[in-house]
């Protein structure tokens, strides 16, 4: 697991070097980042799995889309985008946040129907973009 600051270094790419990451994670740290990995997919299915900054993302179009990791106290989604999280700030009252990062407890991540809504508005966001 990591500390609290992400270090970007090399890592293989695709689903089973995430799977390999998720199997060094503490139980609890797993299972939370284990849901938010099939909202994910769930959201963005045509999504390729890989690390972005060092932690499990999905690319879109061979563009980032999003990431998210554990961390010693906390785990964090990453929708690659501050606009996403201002625009739903509403949503996202429960959660610590910054610019661009949403913090949950390992054991409580984000209901599934929480990341989707992320996502999708990650997609249209890169799709009004490129």
């Amino acid at each position: 697991m990591k500390k609290s600051s992400a270090k970007s270094k090399a890592r293989p790419e695709g689903k089973a070097a995430v799977d390999r990451h998720f199997r060094s994670l503490p139980p609890r740290a797993r299972l939370g980042l284990e849901k938010v990995r099939r909202a994910i997919k769930a959201a963005a299915p045509g999504a390729v799995e890989g690390f972005s900054y060092g932690m499990p993302s999905f690319k879109l179009n061979g563009r980032s889309l999003v990431c998210y990791e554990a961390f010693k106290e906390h785990s964090s989604f990453f929708p690659m985008s501050g606009r996403i999280v201002s625009q739903l700030a509403g949503d996202l009252k429960r959660y610590s946040t910054s610019r661009g990062t949403i913090r949950f407890p390992h054991h409580r991540p984000p209901p599934a129907a929480l990341i989707r809504k992320l996502v999708k508005a990650r997609v249209a966001e890169m799709e009004e973009k490129y």
